[in-house]
């Protein structure tokens, strides 16, 4: 008889789902404690939380961490195409024998209780790094921090807060203290955070938190510094200077990302290598990613195709910047968001950069917001806006009336998930 497949058993999972969502931690020390406590078993962590540049950061710090020679477990979420993403062991993606194996485990230890998708995933997660060596984990936080499932380790190596902004509000609070104060639930007594560039409202719940616990903090514009100086990135703290290229991810934001990933390997004491190897050597798909080959690719012809999951006003914003500093082409943009986000607020910022906005719904997403909705989103910021039944309808609308635009694709993780599947 042959074992289910990890899809099967994560169909399964969905059934266990509690009908309300309540943010607890009590689901999953239920379960952790029946499968012996794999998170007191892990190599030293990095706990990385907040609203942007979370996955960027991890990308770079186990970039940095593997150019030093060092084997690293990373924990991330969601995935785009399938779920091995969110779990790499020893820095390969988890194979499907050994996810099959720890997600049947999880499952017959939860006992059918109730508990969430992305809490008993977790908890696979954590089983799985328990099992393999490596020197170091990563672990990014899915949902705020404080009552996340991935805040379960009581001594970290060293924790992380990125940029905090106003998102999952209806989860984290309505201000930015709130959501904040959630963020900084991952601070733990007497482990340094690192801590990147925050508005003054964020920065004093962080600052009160860490007081309060006796963890030493590292803030940007305080304790370090980087700066774009003549086409280099240059990173400065209480050590000294390193003089860096720029990122290979694209766009202004990287910098202060790359900042916080260098601030963590000096912490650690990795070396110029690892230094080095976080700005050249990272990879984080659908984070401003040129798409160079597949089905879309070849529809497009001589078009640039562009893919970008960011979601939020501030991730808008970004990625704006992002475009204003290409080379000048023509650009239009495919969208696609979730009816939990601020459409507005992230459009706004991209109608100064845009020439068009061709709206699709995602694809099997019940939270997909319409492309109707979408579109008229982006009429109200004052953007050229029509709607398509898909990515490849959209595709072929825009590359009819202009065969060299640019053209990117973004709104959502779970959009550009559908295209990275799509695009094979």
């Amino acid at each position: 008889m042959t074992s289910p497949s990890s899809d099967v058993i994560l169909d399964r999972m969905m059934a266990l789902h509690p009908k309300i969502i309540d943010l607890t931690l009590d689901r999953v020390w239920r379960l952790l404690a029946a499968l012996e406590s794999p998170q007191t078993k892990l190599p030293p962590v990095v706990h990385i939380a907040g609203t942007n540049g979370k996955g960027s950061t991890q990308a770079m710090i186990r970039a940095g961490m593997e150019g030093a020679g060092k084997t690293v477990h990373a924990y991330t979420s969601p995935h785009l195409a399938r779920f091995h993403e969110r779990i790499r062991l020893a820095g390969e993606l988890i194979s499907e024998a050994e996810l099959t194996n720890v997600l049947d485990e999880c499952y017959a230890a939860n006992g059918g209780e109730n508990i969430t998708y992305f809490e008993i995933t977790t908890c696979a997660a954590l089983l799985a790094f328990a099992r393999k060596q490596a020197d170091y984990t990563l672990l990014e936080v899915g949902l705020g921090g404080r009552l996340d499932a991935t805040n379960v380790v009581h001594e970290p190596a060293v924790t992380v807060i990125t940029p905090v902004s106003i998102d999952h509000e209806q989860f984290l609070g309505d201000t930015l203290g709130k959501i904040a104060a959630e963020k900084a639930g991952i601070i733990k007594p007497g482990v340094p955070c690192i801590v990147g560039p925050q508005q003054d409202e964020a920065l004093e719940v962080i600052e009160y938190t860490a007081a309060r616990l006796g963890a030493p903090l590292l803030v940007h514009g305080q304790h370090w510094h980087v700066t774009e100086e003549n086409g280099r990135l240059v990173y400065q703290d209480e050590i000294g200077l390193r003089d860096l290229p720029l990122p290979n991810l694209l766009g202004a934001h990287q910098i202060q990302n790359a900042g916080a990933a260098i601030a963590v390997l000096r912490h650690l004491e990795l070396g110029d290598q690892a230094y080095e190897a976080a700005v050249t050597k990272a990879e984080w798909p659908a984070r401003m990613q040129r798409l160079k080959s597949g089905p879309l690719v070849e529809q497009a012809a001589q078009a640039e195709l562009w893919l970008d999951g960011g979601h939020n006003a501030a991730a808008g914003i970004a990625l704006a910047e992002v475009l204003r500093k290409l080379p000048q082409s023509p650009t239009h943009l495919i969208c696609g968001m979730l009816n939990t986000k601020d459409v507005a607020g992230y459009l706004a910022p991209l109608a100064t950069q845009a020439q068009s906005l061709t709206a699709v719904s995602i694809p099997g997403e019940a939270a997909t917001l319409s492309a109707e909705d979408t579109a008229q989103a982006a009429d109200q910021v004052g953007m050229k806006a029509d709607t398509a039944e898909s990515v490849s309808a959209a595709l072929q609308k825009i590359t009819d009336q202009d065969p060299q635009a640019r053209i990117l694709i973004c709104g959502s993780l779970y959009l550009a998930g559908n295209i990275l599947r799509e695009n094979g």
